[in-house]
């Protein structure tokens, strides 16, 4: 398999990161918005990131993301299922 070589810059802000607990997915016909929010505990949620892709690199980065998912867990063990709030 052939691996594409990227020279990657990344500015500091967006190096540092933003931490986020929830994800919300929403679609129009021509692209996907991932909407990356701190839930806060008291109730309220803050967008941190807001990420518009195409159809095609979300389908690939489900994919990516599956991949991943596998590794880490065949390294670390199995990462266990969110608990719903109701069944606590």
């Amino acid at each position: 398999m052939n691996e594409l070589k990227l020279d990657i810059n990344i500015d500091k802000d967006v190096a540092q990161g933003r931490y986020a607990n929830l994800a919300l997915i929403a679609h129009t016909k021509n692209e996907f918005i991932l909407d990356f929010a701190l839930l806060q505990p008291q109730g309220g949620a803050l967008v941190v990131s807001r990420i518009i892709t195409s159809p095609q690199h979300a389908k690939a980065l489900l994919r990516s993301l599956a991949e991943n998912i596998a590794r880490y867990e065949e390294a670390f063990g199995p990462i266990p299922e969110p608990v719903a709030e109701n069944q606590a």
